[in-house]
């Protein structure tokens, strides 16, 4: 009697235990969804609670603290994960990717890197992330975070995957960061994508972007999102329509 009771009450200890994560989860992913973000409003408690909150497992430089927190906090699978964000002068605005050390671990125990340049020689020094609007910053890191988002379901021979198919063909590569640019709006991002992807075309004065490495080409194909996509797609999410502030 004694072990069916213990058996019992067992159960529903499981149960409550995740009853409980479901709404910590839910809670931690129901994100405001917010027209446009600016820096003055985020200091006090605020940055307090999101260093709390989202800074586990996090080496984030001082200086993009308040976007690189606010990018996160749409991120709530990745509290756990470890992520550096580094100031580094490379060819490409930023990237992300998992630290190659780290590659043979299980995927959520990986070391992860962002990497966000500072300065570089290739005509892209106007949008650089300092020269970028707040809101527009937290856009492309939410771009970045989705990155990190999907690797985190990868195995290694799932990462080799993505890594072939890339190397193979330029429409997996376009694929990939267009649906890279979706999972960042279904995670709350969509008007910070959308600042970034109109600041980009207008900084670099191009109606078609391709990326880095491909200005040359004349395609009116796009490699990410354009902005008339991007308001096409929140218009059909039900997330936008609900919970949307300005």
């Amino acid at each position: 009697m004694l072990l069916k009771n213990f058996i019992m009450l067992t159960k529903v200890a499981r149960f409550l235990f995740v009853l409980a994560g479901f709404f910590i989860a839910n809670g931690l992913s129901a994100q405001q969804i917010v027209h446009e973000f600016v820096s003055d409003s985020i200091s006090g408690q605020h940055l307090v609670d999101l260093r709390t909150q989202y800074g586990n497992a996090k080496t984030i430089p001082v200086k993009y603290e308040k976007q690189i927190l606010l990018a996160l906090s749409y991120f709530p699978e990745l509290i756990n994960i470890e992520i550096e964000f580094r100031l580094k002068n490379q060819p490409t605005p930023l990237t992300s990717r998992p630290q190659l050390g780290s590659m043979l671990r299980n995927a959520k125990k990986r070391h992860y890197i962002v990497t966000i340049s500072g300065k570089n020689d290739s005509g892209f020094e106007p949008i650089l992330f300092h020269n970028l609007g707040f809101n527009a910053q937290i856009g492309v890191l939410g771009h970045e975070l989705s990155h990190v988002s999907e690797f985190t379901t990868k195995s290694f021979g799932g990462m080799a995957k993505i890594a072939f198919s890339e190397l193979l063909s330029k429409r997996n590569v376009d694929l990939f960061e267009s649906n890279t640019d979706r999972n960042c709006i279904r995670h709350g991002l969509g008007y910070q994508l959308l600042d970034w992807s109109i600041t980009v075309r207008e900084k670099l004065k191009i109606e078609y972007w391709r990326g880095v490495g491909n200005m040359h080409l004349q395609e009116k194909s796009e490699r990410y999102l354009n902005p008339a996509d991007i308001t096409k797609i929140m218009a059909g999410m039900e997330l936008y329509e609900k919970q949307s502030v300005k």
